[in-house]
């Protein structure tokens, strides 16, 4: 999921969210979520986005843009005014119905709190006169994913005066790669984000096992890391830039003196032959010239 780009309506469940377009920072328009009930007392608001298939990823991690308004900067403001919100998640095999909305279902079902997300700056009503967009950018991870195929994503607004601008859902993996001419897949990272997932190697086309097992580490990052074993290119085969094992030419082998000599002989006489060829259309041309006529 990334709705930074998106312009078309979001859809997700909102409790009582207010979807609307805007622009973001860039003056780009985009698709937004805000909530301002500032002057009404116990707030509990939610936002459920649509479901998200996880991919067997086993760790999540959730970037989020968004504004706050300064509680201080608003006239007569009650003193439940947060510039704080929660983050939750859903893991579930199938779509939350869009017509659960009571205040029932969101006080029992079964979310699992992320975290509470502070602003780092919240914006004045001198900020928003004057067009300045002060916009926060938090990344949030949570694991291990293992009871649903997928999950939704929860924000509980407790009192706030704040839009949602953009949300980016993503994982991270080990991309494929050759090394020690040996071939790795591509491999998920673990569900911690100091987990090392272990990733099998094969050796590539013409190389065989040298130290056996032959395997790497994918870290939390995405990031390779401690190679253990190798392949290396069999015999009548070399490397080729590193990682591949080509076949040694016969172009390459030695040549013996005397077919040297040979191989010059032959091409001097070719060259010498190849200038005769090219004298001789000339001189004709001239014969029949005779300048004492």
């Amino acid at each position: 999921m990334d709705t930074r780009t998106a312009t078309a309506e979001l859809g997700w469940i909102s409790f009582p969210w207010e979807e609307v377009s805007g622009y973001d920072e860039n003056l780009n328009t985009i698709r937004t979520y805000q909530v301002c009930n500032v002057f009404e007392p116990s707030q509990n608001n939610w936002l459920l986005t649509t479901y998200i298939d996880r991919r067997a990823a086993q760790r999540i991690y959730v970037e989020i843009r968004f504004t706050v308004r300064d509680c201080a900067s608003i006239p007569s403001v009650l003193g439940s005014c947060k510039e704080t919100f929660n983050l939750y998640y859903l893991e579930t095999d199938r779509t939350v119905s869009e017509g659960i909305k009571g205040v029932e279902y969101w006080a029992n079902a079964p979310f699992l709190k992320v975290d509470t997300i502070a602003a780092d700056e919240s914006f004045s009503q001198v900020d928003f006169g004057g067009r300045l967009m002060k916009v926060n950018t938090e990344v949030r991870s949570f694991g291990p994913l293992s009871k649903g195929r997928g999950f939704h994503l929860a924000f509980q607004d407790l009192g706030a005066c704040m839009s949602l601008l953009a949300v980016r859902v993503f994982y991270k993996k080990c991309p494929s790669v050759v090394q020690n001419f040996a071939f790795f897949p591509e491999t998920l990272t673990g569900a911690e984000s100091t987990s090392l997932v272990i990733a099998r190697g094969s050796c590539i086309p013409n190389a065989e096992e040298v130290d056996v097992p032959i395997k790497l580490y994918c870290n939390g990052d995405g990031e390779w890391m401690v190679p253990i074993g190798s392949c290396s290119c069999k015999a009548g085969y070399e490397p080729d830039n590193g990682n591949l094992c080509r076949g040694k030419s016969a172009l390459m082998r030695p040549t013996s003196p005397k077919c040297a000599f040979t191989q010059r002989k032959k091409k001097k006489m070719g060259a010498n032959t190849a200038v005769h060829h090219r004298i001789m259309p000339v001189l004709k041309s001239f014969s029949y010239f005779n300048p004492f006529l």
